[in-house]
């Protein structure tokens, strides 16, 4: 593993030492207690010395790219294993079915408090402000007045992953820049085209909200976990029509993951399965580029010839 240190511009040297003059993008889903998968695909990334220029992440996707932001090494991945490993239910959702039911006969705007949140966010190990990381980080978020995709990369950092995992009805929306804000996932829980505005030429993408639309339907709240996954999933088709050429796109499989949103059970099982289904995507990824260049290498020998 190379040595990292010095932020941004010693990974962008690194880059250049290795003859490439452009560089990739990770991308992050939301996707709730089932971001957790994508601890293992981080792992099968940085195992291979795949360092990105710049991550985007949404919801609990911002939350694992901020600590890959932070510390892009097997280090970063193992303490965001243990992370997950720790979460528990009823302290992301405090309070039980009583509780939850008087929040909504009070007509709160929201059924459970941040504070578990924000108890797991503010610590020591990420900074207070996205100029305390290594690497470039965007966090997505809604505007809940006018609708917007408001995209966060500087200023304060714990209030923009909070806005950005502010699940409307469940969570309290956040005040912050001047601004009403609630989960990046109401607009777009794939941020896929924030990545390619940087100089890049290859994107890959830790989706895990696809597995959202398989869920049982237990409850109200997954009812509507599933209404908005349908058409977050018809933004990230048009987004991945959209990529401009000369871009690839390695889209990272997810383990299948049925449990329930306040099922925090079994991460290690499902970090193992996702590293599994990674690596295989990633040779499969490595295999399809160097067919591309024996291509274009017997191409050119014809023409000059």
């Amino acid at each position: 593993m190379p040595d990292l240190g010095g932020g941004p511009t010693a990974i962008g040297d690194f880059r250049r030492r290795r003859g490439r003059a452009q560089g990739c993008a990770f991308v992050l889903s939301g996707g709730g207690n089932q971001a957790v998968a994508q601890v293992g695909m981080l792992r099968a990334l940085i195992e291979r010395g795949i360092i990105p220029d710049v991550v985007v992440g949404c919801s609990a996707g911002a939350f694992n790219g901020a600590v890959i932001a932070k510390d892009p090494t097997i280090e970063g991945v193992e303490h965001l294993e243990a992370t997950w490993e720790a979460f528990r239910g009823d302290e992301i959702f405090p309070g039980g079915k009583l509780s939850r039911a008087w929040n909504l006969l009070r007509r709160d705007d929201h059924i459970f408090s941040n504070e578990g949140l924000q108890a797991i966010w503010h610590s020591k190990y990420l900074p207070e402000s996205f100029e305390g990381l290594q690497l470039p980080l965007r966090v997505v978020a809604t505007d809940l007045d006018t609708g917007e995709e408001v995209v966060f990369a500087s200023g304060p950092l714990q209030p923009a992953l909070l806005a950005s995992a502010a699940l409307p009805g469940l969570f309290p929306p956040i005040r912050h820049d001047g601004r009403l804000l609630v989960d990046g996932a109401v607009v777009d829980t794939v941020p896929l085209w924030h990545a390619w505005q940087g100089p890049v030429d290859r994107i890959y993408v830790l989706n895990v909200a696809g597995d959202l639309m398989s869920r049982p339907l237990r409850s109200p709240i997954d009812v509507a976990i599933r209404a908005f996954a349908i058409s977050r999933k018809q933004r990230f088709d048009l987004d991945l029509r959209a990529v401009p050429e000369g871009i690839d796109v390695v889209a990272l499989p997810a383990p299948f993951d049925d449990r329930d949103l306040f099922d925090f059970s079994d991460p290690l099982m499902i970090i193992e399965e996702a590293h599994h289904l990674a690596e295989r995507a990633l040779d499969e990824a490595e295999a399809a580029s160097r067919n591309r260049r024996n291509l274009r290498r017997r191409w050119w020998r014809r023409a000059a010839g």
